[in-house]
């Protein structure tokens, strides 16, 4: 277990550990200088109403003046978030966070007749388009997909509405991001030589992991008593949240909130709903590792704060971060050279915001496609913190493969695929490190790693889906999402998924305040089936080797060119059933049998 260090302040964190923001904009004028050029877009975007069904010609150089936006914006949006997250007390990058959102209404504000007038087109009428003017085929998904909504589509004038309320709905989720990362703080706890240790939402999972029973209870207290004092406060974040969720749902003629947020990824709603009834008929599964943890840690009673730290920590070992993007590299080599080199480009070229320092936002993630991707990290150099790196990379080259293989108007790809390429990273990576090790104790570690990472990314997530589920449904109800409802529910939750063996510590009701995945849309469900989709697609490749790597880079190159369902049919997997779900809970039924096997 990496000893925790001190948090440096921003400006003292080595060069080479930070992302290169320069090659966005190489200073914050120039950054100034774009947003005031791409102010005059609202006026180029409104020149167009009224004239999309003029011509085909008239509609391509629209589409063409879209990617344009997309283009430069994207670039300005970027610049500002990623100096944002750096150091979210900082007001000077956070004011310039807010010039861009008040830019981006104002296009999406001029841009409201697009959606209404190409609906408004005949079929006939848009297929002579294509005729006379072949290269208007080029946007010819788009502009189906446009007018797949067209029953959730509303007038001109009610869709200027709604765009100029995009501001105020992404509200909540920022004000609750800026109150989790840059206010709250979290008491100091001392370890067993009176040293004291940083409570950070960067530094609780650590803190989790480490072997010292007082230094995980110390931590798990001081973190969800601190959110307890603000459960009011976050609860109405939350509440705003989801208000906002159902009216653009309500407006749009959707049948609810989760019918909204998949139909804009045409994903199937049968598909969550088979995802959690898949993993509540597992959920015996669950309870059987947390029993063997319990009985493999000795403890008479198994608590929250237990959950993290490694069954068998003596097989554990600080890895540092050169070493891990070593390991990473040995790990993808079955992906071929090409995804090698891309993945060197990033590791050598700063794609990747390393260490923790003060005020910088929690958690990992990857973003940005022009002119690389963006990582961010809060490197602990543990076992976790590479198999993080490996994840993010994942997206990262996920993203690559994507800009430079389909057009700027077909590149981006859908949530529901995002994060099949990050675990499938992960998946390779632990079978990477199970074939290179005889030692039983350092494989029985790795196995209840991949465990772990099983259980937080389909057990865990599924939970989360569920609760975020039971939110949407009680406010759409017309209740208020109080506090006290929030902790019920969760803590119930916890009691269900985890079962007898643990005891749930009353704290873990609050623990909600701290994700900020809520505040995304029916996000969560995606990791679980992404996850089982990515152990899907890694045994493909493992067994059967330049076919399937091939078959994978067509699904990673894919972009948003068809439906994620098709898409992912190019890698060898149908989500539309349940049974990658089911393979997947099958292999971690296999794998706990092997754990126990291992530890007798």
């Amino acid at each position: 277990m990496a000893k925790q260090q001190r948090i440096p302040k921003r400006s003292e964190v080595e060069k080479k550990y930070t992302w290169a923001t320069e090659d966005l904009f190489a200073t914050d004028a120039l950054w100034e200088e774009a947003l005031e050029a791409a102010k005059a877009y609202p006026e180029r975007i409104a020149a167009f109403r009224g004239k999309l069904a003029q011509s085909p010609e008239m509609l391509y150089e629209y589409l063409q003046l879209s990617d344009e936006i997309k283009v430069k914006l994207e670039r300005i949006a970027n610049y500002a978030m990623r100096k944002s997250d750096e150091d979210t007390a900082n007001s000077f990058y956070q004011g310039m966070k807010g010039k861009m959102m008040n830019l981006f209404v104002n296009i999406d504000s001029a841009d409201s007749f697009s959606t209404p007038e190409i609906i408004a087109v005949s079929d006939e009428m848009l297929e002579e388009f294509y005729t006379k003017k072949p290269e208007l085929t080029l946007y010819k998904r788009k502009l189906s997909k446009m007018r797949h909504f067209k029953p959730h589509t509303l007038s001109d004038a009610e869709e200027r509405i709604l765009a100029l309320s995009g501001q105020i709905m992404e509200a909540p989720g920022e004000t609750a991001s800026a109150f989790r990362n840059a206010d709250i703080r979290f008491p100091s706890i001392k370890d067993a030589n009176d040293n004291e240790l940083q409570v950070t939402q960067g530094s609780f999972i650590p803190l989790m992991e480490n072997p010292d029973r007082n230094i995980r209870k110390a931590a798990f207290e001081s973190l969800y008593s601190t959110f307890k004092a603000y459960k009011n406060t976050s609860a109405a974040f939350l509440d705003s949240q989801v208000k906002g969720l159902i009216f653009n749902a309500r407006a749009r003629n959707y049948e609810s909130t989760l019918h909204a947020a998949l139909d804009r990824t045409e994903v199937p709603v049968s598909v969550y709903h088979n995802l959690i009834e898949a993993v509540h008929n597992n959920l015996g599964l669950m309870h059987r590792y947390v029993a063997l943890r319990k009985k493999l840690m000795g403890v008479d009673e198994l608590h929250m704060y237990d959950l993290y730290t490694p069954i068998v920590g003596d097989a554990d070992r600080e890895i540092p971060y050169e070493e891990a993007k070593e390991i990473i590299v040995k790990a993808l080599a079955p992906l071929g050279e090409e995804y090698i080199s891309i993945l060197k480009e990033g590791f050598e070229n700063r794609w990747i915001d390393v260490y923790e320092n003060e005020g910088k936002r929690g958690g990992a993630y990857s973003s940005c496609g022009d002119p690389h991707p963006y990582v961010l990290l809060n490197q602990k150099d543990t076992l976790d913190s590479m198999f993080t790196i490996a994840h993010e990379m994942g997206h990262s080259l996920h993203t690559v493969y994507s800009v430079r293989n389909q057009p700027v108007c077909q590149a981006d790809y859908v949530i529901f695929v995002a994060e099949i390429a990050s675990t499938c990273n992960e998946v390779l990576l632990v079978k990477y490190l199970l074939n290179n090790t005889t030692d039983k104790r350092e494989r029985a570690y790795l196995i209840n790693h991949f465990l772990e990472s099983f259980r937080g990314s389909v057990f865990r997530q599924t939970m989360f889906a569920e609760f975020e589920l039971f939110m949407n449904r009680l406010a759409e109800k017309g209740e208020t999402l109080t506090a006290d409802a929030l902790c019920e529910k969760y803590y119930e939750l916890n009691k269900q998924y985890f079962g007898d063996a643990l005891t749930v510590d009353p704290e873990i009701a609050y623990e909600w305040e701290r994700i900020p995945h809520f505040f995304y849309n029916f996000y969560v469900f995606q990791y679980s089936t992404g996850f089982s989709a990515a152990c899907a697609i890694a045994n493909r490749i493992l067994t059967e080797g330049e076919p399937a790597v091939a078959d994978y880079k067509k699904f990673l190159s894919a972009g948003g060119s068809t439906d994620p369902i098709s898409i992912l049919k190019y890698a060898g997997v149908d989500m539309t059933t349940a049974a990658p779900i089911n393979d997947a809970l099958k292999l971690f039924g296999e794998l706990l049998d092997e754990m126990e096997e291992l530890m007798k």
